[in-house]
This record gives structure tokens, sequence and C-alpha cells, in this order.
């Protein structure tokens, strides 16, 4: 299957590197050095991947996400110099799946955009035999990709999602960082806990009654999470 491919980055250098390294990978891409214009062809084209710089000048990576995100949930990978907390947190909360800090190598991103198209594949592909998990006042709906919570609905992310599914389906296992990233990411892990760190404060503020006070996803500490009793 082809994937395209959008690369919204204004250092021509850098997004030519992507770029040629990605079509010899066997992908279809597109370029565009504005945030404006990449919006325009992402509003015109289809793509299965957004490789998205953060600082651009005019409209930058940031609003050219929130845009993206009130039209669509394809995948965006962020790529910026500013290798700052801040900058990921931003980003993943804006539902960025996930961050690469300049500079870095064509095998790492190469790796990134492979464990990103597998996992938006994996989501198409779920094993019709599992149907609905219910946990206490939530259920699960693992074909619909849906939540609720007292029979309300509750939007997740992709990943937020798959984190949840991953805690109901291995009640009794407590899961490191480390092996959350591996099994959700589907990647190897890059020793970057901030990352794990948004994802489990966002899922907790959509599924607690005290995101404070956890009951759902318990901290186990010096170790991991595991789901609560």
């Amino acid at each position: 299957m082809d994937h395209n491919i959008l690369i919204i980055e204004d250092d021509l250098s850098v997004s030519e590197m992507i770029k040629d390294y990605l079509i010899k990978e066997g992908y279809k891409v597109a370029t565009a050095f504005e945030g404006e214009k990449g919006m325009q062809k992402f509003l015109t084209g289809a793509f299965d991947l957004i490789i998205l710089d953060i600082m651009m000048p005019k409209l930058d990576g940031i609003e050219v996400m929130k845009q993206i995100r009130k039209e669509s949930s394809v995948p965006i990978l962020i790529v910026s110099a500013k290798d700052k907390d801040v900058e990921k947190v931003l980003g993943l909360e804006l539902g960025a799946d996930d961050y690469i800090a300049k500079p870095f190598s064509m095998l790492e991103l190469s790796a990134r955009v492979k464990a990103i198209l597998r996992r938006a594949t994996n989501y198409s592909e779920v094993d019709k035999e599992e149907n609905i998990i219910n946990y206490r006042d939530l259920t699960i709906d693992i074909n619909n990709f849906s939540v609720k919570k007292h029979g309300k609905e509750i939007k997740l992310t992709a990943k937020e999602f798959n984190i949840l599914k991953m805690f109901l389906k291995y009640p009794n296992n407590v899961f490191t960082k480390a092996q959350i990233y591996t099994t959700v990411w589907d990647n190897d892990y890059f020793d970057d806990e901030n990352v794990i760190n948004v994802h489990i404060r966002r899922l907790r503020e959509k599924i607690e009654d005290n995101p404070a006070e956890p009951t759902y996803i318990k901290t186990i500490w010096g170790i991991g999470y595991k789901l609560g009793e």
C-alpha cells in the first residue's frame, strides 16, 4: 500500500533531505515551505502522515496543527530544533502523534514514520472478535474506537485510546514507561519519559473523577503504571 506524506518545513535543505530519503523508501511525498501553503495542500489532498516543523514564519506549526485537528485525525510527526519539554508537551497536547528533535538521523526519522503508519494501519485491522471491554463505569468499543463513561462518550486521541486499551486488556500487569512506549508506539523506546507523562496525564483528565487522585490508572512509584483495582 502506497502512503502519501506531506512535509511542511520552511528549511529547504531539511525538507529536500527528508523528501529524497522517504521517496527512496517507497513513499509518495509532497512538500510545502510555509504553514499557509501546507494547509492548502493538506485540504486539497489525501495524506496518511504530516511531518510538521514547529518554527515557521507567519503561520507556525502549532497553528497549522490546530487547524489540521479541526479537520482530521491524520497522524502528525512534529519536527523542531527547539528540543524543550514545553515544546513537546504543547505539541502532544494539541494532538501530535510523535516528536523528533533536530538534528536527527534519517534512520531515526524513518523508524518513527514506519511506526506511525503501522499503527494507523493496525487501527483499521482490529480483530473483530475483540469487541466490548467493560471496566467499572467505562465501556470501550474496540471496533469503533469509542469510550463511554456512565454511557456518555469520552473523546480520546488514538494514543490515549490504545494506552487505555492496553491497561484494560492486561488488568493485572504493571507497565513501565518503556513498555508503554514500545507497545503503544510500536517502536524502540527513545528514553523520553515526557511523552508518556503527557499522554497519561491527558488520559486521566478525561476518564478520572479526580485526576489529582487517579483510581483508574494508578502510579506505581519507581516502576510505572497499572490499572486500578
